[in-house]
């Protein structure tokens, strides 16, 4: 199965710390439940923790990685649109070793998500 693995969150310049968790804490369940598009979701791993944090417990704030079939894709954007609206939000896209990383300040440049991940995808399978 083609998966991505979308890591996204507000945009740490106009959202404080605070704003960003709550965004997290409440879009987690809704993405494990309500969204059939995502297989799984996670708060994301920080895989440079400070020293002294407990290892496979670090999280960055307000982060949160979906992965999501290519196939589902568009309900995955839509959901978050329907959800997010127009606020502003940092998305990093992996496939593979590929990574694309996209802000979006507005349903139609989150939209442009799906074009970004296409093109991802013919460019690791060109057959």
């Amino acid at each position: 199965m083609n998966i991505l693995e979308i890591t996204f969150g507000l945009d740490d310049t106009q959202f404080d710390e605070d704003d960003r968790s709550a965004f997290a804490t409440q879009l987690l369940p809704l993405l494990r439940n309500d969204c059939e598009a995502v297989v799984k979701a996670d708060r994301t791993e920080d895989f440079n923790p400070e020293s002294g944090s407990k290892p496979g417990f670090a999280t960055l704030i307000g982060l949160l990685t979906a992965e999501v079939s290519m196939k589902s894709l568009k309900i995955f954007i839509d959901f978050l649109g329907d959800r997010l609206g127009d606020k502003p939000l940092k998305i990093t896209v992996t496939k593979g070793n590929e990574t694309v990383t996209i802000e979006a300040h507005s349903r139609q440049e989150l939209e442009q998500l799906e074009e970004i991940a296409l093109r991802m995808h013919q460019k690791l399978n060109p057959n």
